[in-house]
């Protein structure tokens, strides 16, 4: 079995065109019927279900995730399990959202009187304007396509993403109705990138007690150069009696004292110390730290509390462990 690369490119291209020009139908087509959808969804005291069979089935999963991710609360049920007890999991306060690209998949139009008995809100996603599901739907969206991109007109392809854009236009819309903001898309998702940005704090990952580097200004150089050693940051802070932050020393900036020939055997922490460094409180986000570091190249920052004493230090190093950079 052998490819041409050039009729491969012209397949490829031509299912962009096809399903490109299903997405742009729709746009004409959108008209208060979403918008009442959209308003249904937001009254809805219980959960959206979505339900779906086959490859609809499969863009559900996918929309009620998207659904459950921006704030508003949402599950699959499958059509034919549904049949078999699942239809118990569906209460009266609940919606649902069934996809169809016919309208008349059997295992879905077969429960729909038992949903109406429920009393259930129904919202319909078909290209079938005028089948069984739309019919009994309180809302039709209409996500009818020209034609699928598969060259026999038979495999869901522009069909399916139809319903998918169909989908994320709801969930788009609904977010913005709720206010919904990047930290409560964060809070529903801690174990991703996004969500560790928005959530990490300074003082998650910073160094502290023992583990932080810190001199008086009459520190003896020795002693300065022997609590960097110790402590590993390549850097310390220096402190007055009561915690105040007076200044800091890096590795960079004994290099170039050394460069300079200074003689350091006399001279005492607070005479080389870099004064007034940048810090940070402890309460922010560490993703702060991050862009602090990144905007003055430095790898380093020191932390301090809410009445200015420090109290934490953090390179990138750390912050690249907690995954935040």
């Amino acid at each position: 079995m052998t490819v041409d690369p050039a009729n491969a490119l012209r397949l490829a291209r031509e299912t962009l065109e096809i399903e490109a020009a299903a997405l742009s139908g729709l746009i004409a087509r959108l008209d208060d019927g979403f918008a009442q959808a959209v308003r249904m969804m937001l009254a809805v005291r219980g959960r959206v279900v979505v339900m779906g069979m086959g490859k609809s089935g499969h863009i559900g999963r996918k929309i009620a995730a998207t659904l459950a991710s921006t704030g508003t609360p949402a599950m699959f049920v499958h059509p034919a399990e549904a049949s078999h007890g699942d239809l118990g999991m569906i209460k009266s306060v609940d919606l649902v959202l069934a996809i169809s690209n016919s309208g008349e998949s059997e295992e879905l139009t077969a429960i729909l009187p038992v949903l109406k008995r429920q009393g259930v809100p129904l919202i319909a996603i078909t290209g079938g304007t005028a089948s069984t599901l739309a019919r009994h739907a309180d809302v039709t969206i209409d996500s009818s396509v020209d034609r699928e991109a598969c060259p026999l007109n038979l495999a869901p392809t522009a069909s399916t993403t139809a319903q998918l854009a169909l989908g994320d236009a709801l969930a788009v819309v609904l977010l913005d109705a709720r206010g919904f903001k990047a930290e409560d898309f964060a809070r529903s998702h801690p174990g991703g990138a996004l969500g560790r940005r928005l959530l990490t704090h300074v003082s998650d990952v910073m160094r502290r007690g023992e583990h932080l580097p810190s001199v008086g200004p009459s520190t003896p150089f020795t002693g300065l150069m022997r609590e960097m050693s110790a402590k590993g940051l390549g850097a310390s802070a220096v402190v007055d009696d009561h915690g105040q932050v007076l200044g800091i020393f890096t590795d960079g900036d004994l290099r170039r004292l050394v460069e300079k020939g200074a003689d350091l055997r006399t001279t005492t922490a607070g005479e080389v110390m870099h004064p007034r460094p940048l810090t940070i409180r402890e309460d922010a986000l560490a993703a702060e730290a991050a862009s602090l570091m990144e905007q003055y190249r430095i790898t380093s920052v020191l932390v301090i509390d809410a009445k200015g004493r420090l109290c934490g230090a953090v390179n990138s190093n750390d912050l690249m462990r907690a995954k935040v950079i």
